[in-house]
């Protein structure tokens, strides 16, 4: 069982910038996609972005030029670098660990709040 631990969220005014952290307890963690996804109330949980064991990234529209997807092999740990926060990107903030070996592995870490106010 892999655990991941989000942290960074936190209130920041529209324009400002945060950081998210996620550490895992992955053994083989440079084996894993990453990804960060996000729930806001009353909506779906949607995918911000995603980082392959090569750092390829993949970007939601909404966030693309704003938010950086990142991850640190040696300390089992991705990032979401977010500036120019908007109110529209309150919500939930997920971390996700995946990857397809003789079965799946999907793993999820409990959320962090991001609020951005106006």
């Amino acid at each position: 069982q892999v655990q991941l631990v989000e942290s960074g969220g936190g209130l920041v005014q529209a324009g400002g910038s945060l950081r998210l952290s996620c550490a895992t307890s992955a053994t083989i963690f440079s084996t894993y996609i990453m990804g960060w996804y996000r729930q806001a109330p009353e909506k779906q949980r949607e995918l911000v972005a995603t980082i392959t064991s090569g750092r390829s990234t993949n970007y939601a529209d909404s966030v693309k030029a704003r938010f950086t997807i990142s991850r640190d092999n040696a300390k089992n740990t991705a990032y979401l670098q977010m500036n120019s926060l908007k109110p529209e990107d309150t919500a939930v903030y997920y971390c996700n660990a995946k990857k397809v070996a003789l079965r799946v592995y999907d793993y999820w870490g409990q959320g962090t709040q991001v609020t951005v106010s106006s």
